[in-house]
């Protein structure tokens, strides 16, 4: 592989990793709810993830995962169970007001959790990798190593796009942690959760 060749693949990484997904609201709820801590641990949880889903693509367990109907499909409908929970649990914290007292028993390795299992269960994760890797790696020639750079390429941008969005929810604390506009973020969290959900749902 050619440094053109993954300059190439650095320039469609970028486009993919800064549009808004589920790993994005997973991020900004986390940092809203346990500060640049919570935000943090929701990265680490999402970058695990997406490291092994990158792996298993480059090591070519993604397309047999892929290829294996009842497997895909239940891992789809894991996902779509788990961003509607968290899209639920978002309203109803907007509903109820209630900051203090959810933040106070809310435990902090729940943040590593819900990154993920956001990520993990999301097959669309995986089935970016099977297809975007492949048109980069030229057969008989890229090694199983380049693959394994491609993915974790990958992972890395990701997570540094969202370390970013974290550290700026970390400076605006002040303003996000006000009451109404925390309701008013909630509500845009859990709807936009549950609108990617239903997408998902529907593929």
């Amino acid at each position: 592989m050619t440094w053109q060749m993954y300059a190439s693949y650095l320039a469609v990484v970028v486009v993919v990793v800064v549009v808004p997904g589920p790993d994005t609201m997973v991020t900004l709820r986390n940092a809203m709810t346990g500060g640049a801590r919570g935000g943090v641990l929701a990265i680490l949880g999402i970058g695990t993830a997406s490291v092994l889903q990158g792996s298993a693509a480059a090591l070519g367990l993604g397309a047999i995962i892929a290829g294996s109907q009842p497997l895909f499909t239940t891992v789809r409908w894991l996902g779509v169970a788990y961003l509607c929970f968290l899209g639920v649990q978002a309203l109803r914290s907007a509903r109820r007001g209630d900051y203090g007292r959810l933040e106070a028993s809310r435990p902090r390795s729940r943040a590593f959790a819900d990154g993920f299992l956001c990520n993990v269960t999301n097959p669309k994760v995986l089935v970016l990798y099977l297809s975007v890797l492949p048109q980069f790696l030229l057969p008989g020639v890229s090694s199983t190593a380049d693959g394994l750079l491609l993915a974790y390429t990958v992972a890395v941008l990701g997570a540094a796009w969202l370390l970013g969005l974290a550290l700026f929810v970390h400076r605006v604390h002040g303003w996000v942690t006000r009451r109404r506009v925390r309701r008013a973020l909630d509500t845009v969290t859990g709807t936009a959760l549950l609108g990617f959900g239903a997408r998902l749902a529907v593929e």
